[in-house]
């Protein structure tokens, strides 16, 4: 089996959690540090093997498609003033895969949202959420590419979380295979922690096989009026083998205003020079000495 090759990032939410910046800007384009949460999927998904990418986008996601095309006017401006480093840094990104945009109609849940893409998908392919930005050695998404090549099937990354937390996630029954590999029995949206199969978490990462398709278009609406992703997913496993694999490496959940904000600071303690401003800051404010 080949290496995947397209990578979805479905991206037409509206943002509600961070009104009201989320008016004007795409939540996929609040900066972590100096990049926008974005720019960190779609580098993981090049460094995964990833040629082609593919937007979901919505409704006021000009500034998303803007930030990877080309900026003739900002590029000349950085010649013009011997700005090379920069200049290098901006070019960079419009060639960082070849970038495709599809309309997602209405908000009808990540289900509709990844089968928007079926023209482009007749082969496995990536699926990377951006509110979790995944900081590892292995990107994410190869160690599930990997997997694929190895297993078939359809492989979905988990995480362990409190039992009190599974409200928030999809929850999956699942058996241990080899190493951190586990096969799927079954899954469940959003499940209270007294019915959750088990504390394994479906983040944010995923290599589907094209199959998956089908069973969303045979799956009903679920609550809240959406197709739900796990729903195929629960009808696809009996069909074909679905793999979890606990990942390597640390999530930075940028999905609500705390988490983000969270997230801002790990990422800056992670950077030498902003590390020595946030301490500094933090003993100002007598937080730390």
């Amino acid at each position: 089996m080949s290496g995947v090759r397209k990578c979805i990032f479905p991206v037409a939410g509206l943002g509600t959690r961070f009104l009201p910046v989320t008016k004007e800007i795409p939540k996929e384009m609040l900066p972590l540090i100096d990049r926008p949460i974005i720019h960190y999927g779609v580098d993981e998904a090049v460094a995964s093997g990833c040629s082609q990418i593919i937007f979901i986008t919505g409704r006021g996601k000009r500034a998303l498609e803007d930030y990877f095309d080309r900026s003739y006017e900002l590029e000349q401006l950085l010649k013009e003033r011997n700005k090379e480093d920069l200049y290098r840094l901006v070019t960079s990104i419009s060639t960082l895969a070849d970038f495709a945009y599809v309309r997602q109609p209405e908000p009808l849940g990540l289900g509709h949202a990844i089968l928007c893409a079926e023209p482009f998908c007749n082969e496995p392919f990536g699926v990377i959420l951006t509110d979790d930005v995944m900081i590892s050695d292995k990107p994410v998404l190869k160690q599930l590419i990997d997997v694929r090549e190895k297993l078939g099937g359809s492989v979905i990354a988990l995480e362990r979380v409190p039992h009190e937390e599974t409200e928030r996630y999809g929850i999956v029954d699942a058996t241990p295979y080899l190493d951190n590999v586990y096969r799927i029995n079954d899954l469940v949206e959003k499940p209270k922690k007294e019915k959750a199969p088990s504390d394994f978490a479906i983040m944010g990462r995923y290599v589907l096989s094209p199959s998956i398709f089908s069973h969303i278009r045979n799956i009903s609406m679920g609550e809240g009026g959406e197709y739900q992703l796990t729903d195929a997913l629960k009808s696809l496993a009996q069909e074909e083998p679905i793999w979890g694999v606990v990942y390597e490496g640390e999530r930075l959940d940028c999905g609500t205003k705390v988490s983000w904000f969270r997230s801002t600071i790990r990422r800056g303690l992670q950077d030498p020079e902003l590390k020595d401003v946030a301490l500094e800051i933090l003993r100002d404010e007598n937080i730390i000495k």
